[in-house]
């Protein structure tokens, strides 16, 4: 298993979320020290094309978490869909990837450490994070204690609530356990004030964010009769990594 190398001073990890080229350029511009790359940040991310982490990796070198889920929604996956992201775990590997971001569970809400097993055998040495399916498993200390002994590096959580904020003390007591075997990652409603917050009153040294604004689409003409977005959702409006709330997170850190 490996494990996280203590030291006498705290090393903060900034990881920013991002689906597209130009939201990646923005994370590195404003600091991230990785990224987490995915499609459809819109409905929670799926798995990114070769060609989308090919074309990053043209204009940066920095270091990059794939997501690996194949549709929206649970994280009950049928053979055929181990399958497919096993496949795209051995895809990215010879791409050049640095980590996969993966989470399968049972129909009883714990952890499938039979097909977490399977997807980590196909890694090599790939770094391995354990996504905010965590958060929707029914016992997050016994899930935390099967992902130490998956030999997982990384969980990312909301400390299993809408945001953050709103678990302050869960992931403190996360953290605590995972007593340096793995690194607790704070993901979800992450900005410069939640950060603060979770500096201050917790020993966390990992955060994911997407830093993301809202940008304008450029479409002059737009049909008013007909949709193709999300229900609520215009699709003249994109998410954009803000480069501005990534340096915000960034500074913070580094002070």
């Amino acid at each position: 298993m490996k494990s996280i190398s203590s030291s006498s001073y705290k090393k903060f990890t900034l990881e920013c979320c991002v689906d597209s080229v130009e939201s990646a350029l923005l994370a590195e511009k404003g600091g991230a020290d990785r990224l987490e790359l995915c499609s459809n940040l819109i409905i929670g991310g799926t798995t990114p094309t070769l060609a989308l982490f090919r074309q990053i990796r043209e204009h940066t070198d920095i270091r990059i978490h794939v997501l690996l889920r194949p549709r929206f929604g649970d994280f009950l996956y049928t053979k055929q869909e181990l399958q497919i992201i096993a496949k795209e775990i051995c895809l990215f590997r010879e791409a050049g990837a640095e980590g996969i971001v993966i989470g399968c569970l049972s129909p009883d809400g714990s952890l499938d450490c039979e097909a977490m097993r399977f997807l980590i055998n196909q890694s090599g040495q790939m770094s391995v994070t354990l996504h905010r399916a965590f958060d929707m498993s029914k016992d997050p200390f016994h899930t935390l204690e099967l992902a130490k002994e998956l030999g997982i590096q990384t969980i990312l959580t909301s400390g299993c609530q809408a945001s953050c904020a709103d678990s302050i003390d869960l992931l403190r007591q996360l953290d605590e356990k995972a007593d340096g075997q793995l690194t607790i990652m704070a993901g979800a409603g992450i900005g410069e004030s939640t950060v603060k917050l979770l500096l201050e009153q917790t020993g966390l040294t990992a955060f994911h964010m997407s830093g993301k604004r809202i940008k304008n689409s450029g479409m002059l003409f737009r049909n008013p009769n007909v949709s193709m977005g999300l229900p609520g959702m215009s699709e003249y409006e994109i998410w954009e990594t803000d480069a501005n709330a990534v340096a915000a997170v960034k500074k913070l850190l580094s002070e």
